[in-house]
């Protein structure tokens, strides 16, 4: 991958992250791209490429952070059901 290709894919991972408020995760899973490569995109990387669009990417991923346990509480709910429902 040339450096102008990974320029372009980390500006794609970014511009998700902000249109859709999606996790690291969730981003990770829809660029079918490791969940530790789509952090260091957006967190070191982005910020050599576009410090505007870094700063952007950081708010959500601070958001994200701060509703986490939340999620986290609700997703382990979920496969719970789903698992009692399954046996």
């Amino acid at each position: 991958m040339s450096y102008n290709e990974m320029q372009q894919r980390i500006i794609e991972e970014a511009n998700y992250i902000i249109t859709t408020k999606h996790t690291v995760r969730a981003t990770a899973k829809a660029f079918n791209i490791s969940k530790s490569t789509i952090y260091l995109d957006v967190t070191s990387r982005l910020f050599n490429i576009n410090k505007d669009l870094y700063y952007e990417v950081r708010q959500v991923l601070e958001f994200n952070k701060k509703c986490r346990y939340s999620r986290g509480g609700k997703a382990c709910r979920i496969i719970k059901k789903e698992k009692s429902i399954n046996n």
